[in-house]
């Protein structure tokens, strides 16, 4: 059957060419626009003699040139490589080399590490100023290339189970994989989202989370496009900027990790307009009760947890709107997905699971058994069928003996009234093998000691699960969507 992901962005150019797609700073495009646009750059890609399954990376920050080129290469038949913009030449190569990208786009910002990874690959690279068409040695225009070209006409026809996105996963346990993402899968997950959120065309979304990463670019993208919604694009996120275009463009729907709305409470105040705000959505880690509480009486939204992996093009599991929905659950399978739990792990199977890992075979038989993703995550389910995460395998934390799951202790910090942010990692202890350890940063204006912190986890939790140790620091390490990084506090 063919399938190409651009019927997502086409689909809605047929409804509606002037509605807004797509909103950065004072420039806007609408879907007729945006969708020449990408047609454009699929026959540019031609023009510069790449072929149709040749795989094209995307060096990009959230602008509208991400849309054009992620489209564009759909529209081509190229599968896309979105790599986070931090990424250091070395590890650019690595992605580059692994991958078999043949062209790289590229922001002007990042165009000198790009140029030193490419190794003779195609380097187009974007500037915010469209009318300057300049690029550095040896690299090509983003809007010179784009403006020679005549639109395709039709999309390139790929197959359901071709490869559209080639979507890198951390490198917790070993070197970055590349998770092989088809049209189906894409497509699947985004259409289903939609649904399951209400999005709609009078939907418009706050996109601060980057359409490098999987949440951003199925949930608040792609989802939000396949229903001739509206994106406004925050490049970087702050929390005053974003509290700005929230009130400014009427946003209705906003996603984001526990970091973003941490952020957003502490920055909001009582001029905030943020009254045609209908939904939020929070993935990426746990969402703590009490911070869910407070986001949802402060904006007045209902907020949804979701569970995805880049694996499965992400999203597994949300809280629906309809049905019980309990505080720290990531709450029911998609249509479509099933998941069971293997010894407690989560495995999950369905629409949205990936092929594979590119040119792994031996991982993707590891992680994919009889048709079963094995997520490394361990859950419970509720009397209700949804589903609660307790914690990473890897994260859990053995004290004498007892399971000590991070996840539950985090809970507790968070009622704190003077916590901020929380995060629980073991480490080594001759009696013990390992100590809990809680790492936490404070809300502005707050003090507590460490000997306070501790003995209030005492008044919660049982004697072999309170953190014996406790440091305050002023920030944790975030990765690039907000997700506490664990790996750089052990």
């Amino acid at each position: 059957m063919t399938l190409n992901l651009a019927s997502i962005l086409s689909d809605s150019a047929a409804r509606s060419r002037s509605r807004t797609a797509v909103v950065f700073g004072d420039t806007s495009l609408d879907y007729g626009t945006l969708d020449t646009f990408a047609r454009m750059f699929a026959a540019a890609l031609g023009n510069l003699g790449v072929e149709p399954g040749q795989p094209v990376a995307l060096v990009l920050p959230n602008v509208p040139h991400f849309t054009v080129a992620a489209f564009g290469c759909h529209y081509a038949g190229n599968p896309v490589v979105p790599l986070n913009v931090l990424l250091t030449p070395e590890e650019l190569a690595y992605h580059l080399e692994d991958s078999g990208a043949v062209a790289v786009v590229t922001w002007e910002l990042f165009a000198d590490k790009v140029v030193s990874a490419a190794g003779g690959r195609h380097v187009i690279v974007a500037r915010q100023d469209l009318a300057d068409l300049a690029a550095p040695d040896g690299c090509l225009n983003f809007t010179a290339v784009v403006g020679m070209a005549q639109p395709v006409t039709e999309a390139y026809p790929t197959e359901a189970d071709d490869t559209a996105v080639i979507l890198y996963t951390s490198g917790t346990t070993g070197r970055p994989k590349g998770a092989e993402l088809t049209h189906a899968n894409l497509w699947s997950n985004a259409t289903t989202i939609a649904g399951v959120v209400s999005l709609e065309a009078e939907t418009v979304a706050l996109v601060t989370l980057p359409l490098f990463h999987a949440f951003g670019m199925t949930v608040m993208h792609n989802a939000v496009l396949s229903v001739g919604g509206s994106l406004v694009l925050l490049p970087r996120f702050d929390a005053g900027t974003a509290l700005s275009l929230m009130a400014r463009h009427r946003v209705t729907f906003l996603g984001g990790v526990p970091t973003t709305f941490v952020a957003l409470l502490e920055a909001a105040t009582g001029d905030d307009d943020l009254s045609a705000l209908k939904w939020c959505v929070s993935g990426g880690a746990p969402m703590p009760a009490a911070l869910m509480a407070a986001v949802e009486s402060r904006f007045g939204v209902t907020l949804l947890e979701g569970y995805g992996l880049s694996e499965t093009a992400p999203v597994v599991s949300f809280t629906m709107p309809d049905r019980p929905r309990t505080p720290g659950s990531i709450g029911y399978p998609l249509p479509g997905v099933e998941i069971c739990l293997k010894e407690g792990e989560i495995c999950v199977r369905g629409p949205n699971l990936m092929k594979g890992y590119l040119r792994r075979p031996e991982a993707t038989a590891e992680a994919i058994v009889d048709g079963w993703f094995h997520t490394g995550d361990i859950g419970e389910v509720d009397e209700h069928g949804a589903y609660r995460i307790m914690d990473r395998k890897k994260d859990l934390v053995l004290r004498g003996g007892f399971n000590v799951y991070p996840r539950e202790v985090e809970d507790v910090l968070h009622r704190h009234p003077a916590v901020a942010l929380a995060a629980v990692v073991g480490t080594p202890d001759e009696r013990y093998g390992e100590e809990v350890k809680a790492v936490i940063t404070l809300k502005p204006g707050c003090t507590a000691e460490p000997r306070e912190i501790v003995a209030f986890c005492r008044q919660h939790l049982a004697a072999y699960k309170y953190p014996r140790i406790v440091e305050v620091r002023d920030e944790l390490p975030l990765g690039p969507t907000g997700k506490i990084l664990k790996t750089a506090l052990r």
